[in-house]
């Protein structure tokens, strides 16, 4: 099982016709809809969309984090989706949740920490 880029959506901008305002210092929820290239349905997977300058302002002290985030230097949605596309197409595995714990290493994945009672 492979999986596969099916969307992208974003509660904060209009992925449409978004551009920031200011290119050098931005960030933005960006949602990834990934599932099994065989099969109907996706899971979400979310990623900050920033620029390292945003990060440093974010910053506090001298340690940050970076898990989940898309780091660019220049915004282009169409090579966002492509990298999105091809790191999702390198996950593969025998069962979707093996599949989607790769992603999950990169994306915060919707079911990230979910148990079943």
């Amino acid at each position: 099982m492979r999986a596969q880029l099916k969307s992208l959506h974003s509660p904060d901008v209009d992925l449409d016709s978004y551009y920031p305002n200011n290119a050098d210092c931005f960030s933005f929820l960006l949602q990834a809809f990934i599932g099994p290239d065989v099969e109907d349905g996706e899971d979400v997977f979310n990623f900050i969309v920033c620029t390292p300058q945003w990060l440093e302002v974010e910053k506090k002290g001298e340690i940050t984090f970076g898990a989940n985030y898309i780091i660019v230097t220049n915004y282009n949605l169409k090579d966002i989706e492509e990298h999105l596309k091809s790191y999702a197409q390198r996950c593969v595995g025998d069962s979707w949740v093996e599949v989607a714990n790769k992603i999950a290493k990169v994306g915060e994945w919707e079911f990230d920490n979910y148990q079943a009672y």
